[in-house]
């Protein structure tokens, strides 16, 4: 009474999350489980963890030729040791390893027909040759075809992607007289015995997925197969009979390789595999992996899934993640399929299966298009052509399986698949839902920048280089620049109504450098794609006035500090604070408040004092231009020190003559001397006594100039001037200018010009 059920991992999953005792069976086996990928290391872990909660009596077997044996059974054992280790020799036929490699900077396309042809003149029976994936197949097959092949000799591929008759034509004996060239990917490395086979050819290469934190994409790397891989490929050839295995690298480099290839789980997306732990309920960190998952890999799992609504923000599985998980496709496809309306379920399928599986175009990548449009026609039947008019190389086979598939996905979301009734426009609106952190903004033809900052692009021929939003479906994962394989074009009219909770608007007012003003810039973004931005004049506001102020203290006040009136009237506090830093007699005090430091150094670090509030209401430079900083700079003198400014510090000098003449306290102030004024030394005839300021404590320094105002004598004592050198002086001014008065006794004379009026 006895039954044996043959699942994938995947129904295992879900049978446990059905039944977790797993009620109506007394034994699970996991077999192959060396190859330790995902579902296998999920499907284990959940097992053991039924097996402690819900039935201790449950059996779990794993078996594998190549297993790290003692690893499995410390992980399946309980309190009271190690789970058993059963050993079957079963029937091995020898198995000869011939190394065979190839010539230094050789393809490996080259290499490994060589060798085939090698083994087809050295060996009878057929070949099985193993390769890391469908283009390295193609590239052998037509070497083999291109070069010396036997006309006797048959090719044919073998991969899970290809329809099963053509794996039952891969797989079937060669007829009488003929032999054949089986070229597989590593799906005939376990489980299968090919009827014939007595050779194998191994590449020695593996493709594997890698999944990078960092970006949140998978990308297929091709790396050294592992020495347990190696085994189990050489062992196809000594299945039925003893068999020969060439391989295609040394025997001393074979040593170096990796016993084991890094499980999937260490290195694979890890959505799918959060949402069943999401449902199953305990915690990752309670569960008997075989290796843990990575904990910054599985954080970011469990972020897209609380981004797609499938983790409330309590971490618990919602309703719609439990949905999700009755679509075998990845969490973003299923919530695309689980989101949409009734109408739009059938091309959400499509567009499911479109992504999951191959690719039914063929060609290299800069031969496809991008547009996941142009697949979607080729899958309804409605086109064989690009939007460019061009002809496509379209795979039939590939899309015979990719309608199956999405007609399996259909019945499962409970609609029937009406191919005639699918709306492509649509299907940008709803590969937003799986993707909105892969929407992108073009900056330049063919250049585009992503949701999360980083740069993606496409060929600048394809027609896709031009729109100005696109969401991708597939990315090569290159970390600095990612190239979009395929996507759809977005209209604007879909980004807002399906990401407008997620768009943010960004204002702020700056300094611009294009306008030469200050500006209000606003910007729309989704994460940090920036979606649009615009400037406009402020508004009046406290963050435009400090605005203006951050703009004026980064050029250091140039244009305000640095104008004449200014370091005139800067100068004379400062000369003023000098003078009268010497405050012990009382009697040279001119008031209570000491002069305040204006040296440029202090004024430009106390201008949010003195400046700022002067700011208020304004939106550009050209208000601060019609600022009068000087009187602002005076009306920060106390009213005792300000109504004596004039008095102790006069900018200008009456004259005898009835001129007024500035007085320049900035070259006084810098040469560390009195302040100076330039005079026509006519214009001082009549003057008895020096010019004094300061309460009379300063002299000013006259610099006297003759009628071409060159100067002649510079005095701080005018009376000795005219009673001492004035002789001489008068001597060679009126050998120059004879036509000019030069009295005797300048402090008598009328001045000049007083006496031309």
């Amino acid at each position: 009474r006895t039954r044996i059920e043959i699942v994938t991992e995947g129904i295992l999953t879900r049978r446990l999350h059905n039944d977790p005792s797993l009620s109506a069976f007394g034994l699970v086996v996991f077999d192959e489980v060396h190859e330790r990928n995902l579902p296998t290391d999920l499907g284990l872990a959940l097992c053991l963890d039924a097996r402690r909660t819900f039935r201790d009596d449950l059996r779990v077997l794993a078996m594998s030729a190549t297993a790290d044996a003692e690893k499995f059974a410390r992980v399946l054992g309980s309190a009271d040791g190690p789970a058993p280790i059963v050993r079957s020799e079963g029937k091995m036929f020898d198995v000869e390893i011939v190394w065979a490699p190839p010539p230094k900077q050789a393809r490996l396309e080259d290499a490994v027909a060589s060798t085939i042809l090698r083994a087809l003149r050295e060996h009878d029976g057929d070949v099985l040759v193993f390769l890391p994936g469908i283009a390295e197949i193609e590239r052998v097959r037509r070497a083999l075809i291109d070069g010396a092949l036997p006309a006797t000799v048959d090719v044919w591929p073998l991969a899970g992607a290809l329809s099963q008759d053509e794996q039952d034509r891969a797989l079937s004996p060669s007829p009488q007289g003929r032999r054949r060239v089986v070229l597989s990917t590593d799906i005939a490395e376990t489980s299968l015995t090919v009827d014939g086979i007595r050779i194998v050819v191994d590449a020695g290469r593996a493709r594997v997925p890698q999944f990078d934190a960092r970006t949140g994409m998978t990308r297929l790397a091709t790396v050294a197969a592992s020495r347990a891989s190696c085994e189990q490929r050489s062992g196809r050839a000594g299945r039925v009979a003893p068999g020969i295995a060439y391989r295609t690298w040394s025997k001393l480099e074979h040593g170096t390789r990796r016993a084991h290839l890094d499980p999937e789980i260490s290195q694979a997306d890890l959505a799918s595999f959060a949402l069943d732990i999401a449902l199953w309920g305990t915690r990752v960190d309670d569960l008997p992996f075989l290796q843990p998952p990575p904990p910054a890999a599985y954080a970011q799992a469990r972020e897209l899934l609380e981004q797609l609504g499938a983790l409330g923000t309590d971490g618990r599985i919602t309703d719609l993640g439990r949905e999700m998980l009755e679509f075998p496709v990845h969490p973003r496809l299923a919530k695309m399929i689980a989101a949409s309306e009734q109408r739009d379920r059938p091309l959400a399928c499509l567009l499911a299966a479109l992504i999951d599986e191959r690719d039914i175009l063929r060609g290299s990548p800069d031969q496809r298009p991008v547009d996941l449009l142009v697949r979607v026609a080729v899958a309804s039947g409605s086109t064989s052509r690009t939007s460019n008019d061009r002809m496509i190389d379209v795979d039939t086979g590939a899309v015979r399986r990719l309608r199956t598939r999405t007609e399996d996905l259909a019945r499962r979301s409970g609609v029937a698949m009406n191919w005639s009734d699918i709306d492509p426009d649509r299907a940008a609106a709803l590969l937003l839902f799986s993707y909105p952190d892969r929407v992108a903004i073009r900056r330049q033809p063919g250049q585009f920048q992503t949701v999360s900052g980083t740069s993606a692009w496409i060929p600048r021929t394809d027609p896709l280089a031009e729109e100005e939003f696109l969401v991708a479906a597939d990315l090569d994962g290159n970390r600095k620049s990612s190239r979009i394989r395929t996507g759809l074009a977005v209209h604007e009219h879909d980004l807002y109504a399906s990401m407008g909770d997620a768009i943010q608007q960004d204002r702020i007012v700056k300094w611009s450098k294009e306008r030469g003003d200050i500006v209000e810039h606003t910007t729309l973004r989704i994460g940090n794609m920036r979606i649009k931005e615009h400037m406009t004049r402020p508004l009046p506001s406290e963050e435009t006035s400090h605005a203006i102020f951050e703009h004026l203290a980064q050029r250091r006040f140039s244009g305000l500090l640095d104008t004449e009136p200014v370091r005139q009237l800067t100068s004379r506090v400062e000369f003023l604070r000098r003078t009268f830093s010497d405050r012990t007699e009382a009697t040279t005090q001119t008031s209570d408040e000491e002069w305040p430091d204006w040296s440029q150094k202090t004024l430009v670090a106390t201008a949010d004092e003195w400046l700022e509030p002067y700011l208020a209401g304004m939106t550009s430079l050209g208000d601060v231009e019609a600022l009068n900083i000087e009187t602002v700079l005076r009306s920060q003198l106390p009213w005792s020190l300000g109504s004596r400014l004039d008095e102790l510090a006069p900018s200008e000098l009456a004259l005898a003559s009835g001129r007024t003449v500035s007085v320049d306290y900035t070259t006084a102030l810098r040469d560390d001397t009195q302040p100076i004024v330039d005079v026509r030394v006519q214009d001082v005839f009549g003057m008895r006594t020096h010019p004094m300021i300061a309460d009379g404590r300063v002299p000013l320094v006259l610099r006297l100039l003759s009628p071409a105002d060159r100067p002649i004598q510079v005095t701080s004592d005018l009376p000795g001037f005219w009673a001492g050198s004035w002789a001489e002086v008068r001597k060679e001014l009126a050998g120059r200018y004879p036509k000019h008065q030069w009295p005797i006794d300048p402090a008598s004379a009328e001045p000049k010009r007083m006496k031309d009026r």
